[in-house]
């Protein structure tokens, strides 16, 4: 019987931030040199696009307090695009200063969230980031504008999609070339998704339209279909499923970028990634940060590692079956 091919050889672009997203959230400061490997690591596995760290003040973030020197002794692979976060006018001018391809700018959805995440309103975030905005016109780099709790607050509950669009608009109008609608206390459930990126696309056509996902409640690869039954191509995901969110309760990491993979390859869906290859970078993470990571296809292995039967069991199964049979 022939498998059906969902995915009709459809091109996923994936963006890999376990360097930002997922280490940003490590107890353990993983050192610059492990870093930089881990990183030129990422780069020759096929990802679109890599998120390599944060203009954020060393004081807020420390395990990012390397972002000049990670950023300048990377080993750039032409093919893909090296993004960072950059969340004020002077984190700005030392993202410019690496030469970045992608500057990614934050502020989140919800008036409450944003508060407690970046000590100010949503409107105040609007007005900083449109500074931003302007000071980075005159460089070669892209801007991609994230939406933090697009999908929910966990202080508020529900963030309306009227509030989503009506801020993705003031960006779009500022040019900015990409959004990414991020689920980043894990509340998102598929009809939801499914129902806020089909506007999305209907509104704003022009736009690069990315889906970041957390797994906090089991459900970011339900997610991921949802979305793709929208025609979203592209996702950010964390290799090992790192990161996560300090104003979640319970929360874990981000998707798991092998998870991910696996299941989209299955799908029929063309990702450019090497999943061997990332998989022994997954292995690897316990080693640089101290402790297991949640991903599952490191422990499980993929679909098609076949297993030898029980050795006391494989006599008796042969005898089962009649020679020349095929069930």
């Amino acid at each position: 019987m022939q498998q059906r091919n969902p995915g009709g050889d459809r091109q996923i672009f994936i963006q890999e931030v376990c360097p930002r997203d997922g280490l940003q959230n490590e107890a353990v400061f993983v050192s610059t040199e492990d870093k930089i490997a881990l990183i030129n690591q990422l780069s020759a596995c096929g990802f679109a696009k890599i998120e390599v760290t944060s203009f954020t003040s060393p004081k807020a973030i420390p395990a990012l307090k390397d972002a000049e020197e990670v950023m300048k002794n990377i080993r750039r692979n032409p093919a893909v695009e090296y993004s960072v976060l950059v969340p004020n006018l002077r984190g700005a001018e030392r993202a410019m200063a690496c030469l970045i391809d992608e500057a990614n700018l934050v502020m989140s959805a919800s008036a409450s969230h944003n508060f407690t995440n970046l000590r100010m309103s949503r409107e105040a975030s609007v007005e900083q980031l449109s500074l931003v905005i302007n000071a980075l016109k005159g460089s070669s780099a892209a801007i991609n504008l994230s939406l933090s709790a697009a999908f929910g607050c966990p202080f508020e509950g529900d963030v309306a999609e009227a509030t989503v669009l009506r801020l993705i608009e003031h960006f779009a109008l500022r040019e900015v070339r990409g959004i990414t609608l991020c689920d980043t206390t894990g509340m998102a459930y598929p009809s939801q998704v499914a129902s806020l990126c089909r506007q999305v696309k209907q509104q704003f056509p022009q736009l690069e339209i990315t889906l970041h996902f957390h797994d906090t409640r089991g459900m970011a690869l339900a997610n991921t279909l949802a979305a793709l039954g929208e025609g979203i191509n592209r996702f950010d995901a964390a290799t090992g499923g790192l990161g996560g969110c300090p104003y979640a309760p319970g929360a874990s990491g981000n998707v798991c970028t092998e998870d991910m993979v696996h299941m989209l390859t299955l799908m029929g869906y063309q990702t450019g990634v090497n999943l061997e290859s990332l998989l022994e970078i997954s292995r690897d993470l316990p080693r640089l940060i101290g402790h297991n990571v949640p991903g599952s296809l490191a422990r499980a292995g993929m679909r098609s590692d076949l297993h030898p039967m029980p050795a006391s069991l494989e006599q008796q199964f042969k005898g089962c079956v009649p020679a020349g049979v095929q069930l």
